[in-house]
């Protein structure tokens, strides 16, 4: 069973023993990047190796430093839009054993996605405010560091907040119990979680989900965790999609 943090983040590919782990952190705020480097430094097994503020200088420190995990904004210079993701695509063809760690302001979907577009393992989705939580930002950097996942829960209980869905959605291939399930899986209950609550067997469960993969077209092949895709998936017809809040 994979395990979900106790923390308001959902995470995958957890191991509690961690050996030390070397981050690059990016962002182009004095104050945020400040106080990120106070809140690490005392944290035994994260190292702060180096620090950038821009994506060239990301790149170059990445280069250098070959940290284990990169912890960057979203948006920086010099474009301010989507800077974080493309080095998180850019690190998955030139240094695949590199975590990145996004962070956000926004509840926006359409960059979650894109940022495991290519495969969920060493990737994580956070929103900025989690960051005064020590806790689950180092829960986030070992996870990911391990090879995990992480989607931010407030992403996906703000998502999930609307009662709408697009038209002609995917979703409408699921009966009523299987988008059921699919939202627990979307709040991210585990299998033995959701029977309890549905009172139903582990194993009626297991076929649910299973037949929400497939109808979802997430065969299990896929290069992105599947649960996580669903989810994913989930939020991302649930009719808010992008756009959440303004651009900085």
């Amino acid at each position: 069973m994979v395990p979900v943090l106790p923390t308001r983040v959902i995470a995958r590919g957890y191991s509690a023993r961690m050996p030390q782990i070397r981050v690059v952190l990016a962002e182009d705020g004095d104050l945020l990047r400040a106080g990120v480097l106070a809140l690490l430094e005392g944290v035994d097994d994260i190292d702060v190796v180096a620090t950038a503020t821009n994506l060239p200088e990301l790149l170059a420190s990445v280069e250098e430093h070959r940290p284990d995990v990169v912890l960057t904004d979203i948006r920086m210079p010099p474009d301010f839009t989507d800077e974080g993701i493309r080095a998180a695509g850019e690190l998955r063809r030139t240094h695949p054993g590199i975590g990145v760690v996004a962070l956000t302001q926004y509840s926006d979907v359409e960059y979650a996605l894109d940022l495991i577009r290519d495969g969920s393992d060493g990737r994580g989705y956070l929103l900025k405010e989690r960051v005064a939580d020590v806790d689950d930002l180092v829960a986030a950097l070992r996870t990911v560091a391990a090879g995990g996942s992480v989607i931010d829960q407030i992403v996906v209980d703000a998502l999930m907040a609307t009662s709408s869905r697009r038209h002609d959605s995917v979703l409408d291939r699921l009966t009523p119990r299987e988008l059921e399930v699919l939202a627990m899986v979307a709040r991210g209950m585990t299998n033995a979680l959701i029977a309890g609550e549905l009172v139903v067997t582990d194993r009626a469960v297991e076929k649910h989900i299973n037949s929400i993969l497939t109808k979802l077209d997430l065969p299990a092949d896929a290069p992105v965790h599947r649960r996580v895709a669903a989810t994913l998936v989930f939020l991302s017809e649930a009719g808010v999609g992008g756009g959440v809040a303004p651009r900085r």
